[in-house]
């Protein structure tokens, strides 16, 4: 029995070893090697080897899409955290026989294709839509507001895709909290807010950092928000990844740039590393 369970790990552990080699490290691996490559009309791409796709990552266009990527992404994100700490709160502290329903409630949209979510936020944001006609009716406003294609529309739509990744890990955080720590800080004298500066928020402060990657780092590659909330006039390090590949039919640069937004993520991820780490020697020594 004992050598059955463990010839089916192995054969387990090879299975995902092989998915991760063909699936996520041999194409990673092509598109860094057509990076380096130059256009070619006919077969996309062609020798000679060159690192003029880098370079051009440092023009003024492109770095100001980045920064504008950053910008639109940040801003979701600190949406997200702001609506989705205190959700988060009310799940961990609520009685057990509806934290159930209510993280069902959270991982509910995963059921349906984003996609799909989003021509719904569309709909629901355009000029004869359901929001403008609910302000209309009670005399909120006077003439339907245009949201549709601006900045505005593209972050409402990055919230409404990533809330529930901000919720869950926060969530987690939350429900480890050791209560004793909260009522020696109540007998020393602290209030609620002081608790929730000095106790809460460091002791969820990974739970937080967490939210904020898996926030972050797609919203910058999530072009479809962009497209058709915000139409031609914002853009996301997606959509120039988009029409580099199927527009301007240049595969090394559009692969520089996907290089480019990988190394950044995984920039941002070791800086979340490190924050860990040293938070968590800080709460040793402390």
């Amino acid at each position: 029995m004992k050598i059955a369970s463990n010839r089916f790990q192995k054969i387990t552990v090879a299975i995902i070893f092989a998915w991760l080699i063909f699936f996520v490290l041999a194409p990673n691996i092509l598109v860094l090697a057509v990076s380096f490559l130059t256009r070619d009309g006919s077969n996309f791409y062609a020798l000679p080897f060159t690192v003029e796709n880098y370079g051009r990552l440092f023009e003024p266009l492109y770095a100001q899409v980045v920064w504008n990527s950053l910008y639109m992404s940040g801003i979701a994100t600190i949406i997200c955290l702001i609506v989705g700490y205190p959700f988060a709160f009310i799940i961990a502290k609520i009685s057990p026989k509806y934290r159930p329903l209510l993280l069902f409630l959270v991982v509910l949209p995963f059921w349906t294709n984003s996609l799909i979510r989003i021509y719904g936020m569309k709909i629901f944001l355009g000029v004869k839509g359901i929001l403008n006609n609910t302000l209309l009716s009670l005399g909120l406003i006077s003439e339907p507001i245009r949201i549709l294609n601006t900045e505005a529309a593209v972050i409402i739509g990055l919230v409404y895709l990533l809330l529930p990744f901000m919720i869950l890990p926060l969530y987690a955080a939350i429900e480890k909290l050791d209560h004793r720590l909260l009522e020696a800080a109540k007998d020393l004298g602290a209030n609620g807010f002081q608790r929730f500066v000095k106790v809460i928020l460091p002791l969820t402060m990974p739970g937080i950092i967490a939210g904020c990657l898996l926030v972050l780092l797609p919203a910058m590659g999530m072009f479809y928000v962009a497209d058709l909330l915000g139409g031609a006039k914002v853009l996301l390090v997606g959509n120039v990844i988009k029409s580099e590949f199927l527009i301007s039919r240049n595969w090394p640069f559009g692969s520089a740039i996907s290089i480019g937004l990988t190394l950044l993520m995984a920039l941002l991820i070791f800086i979340y590393y490190k924050a860990s780490k040293l938070m968590n020697k800080k709460m040793e020594l402390e």
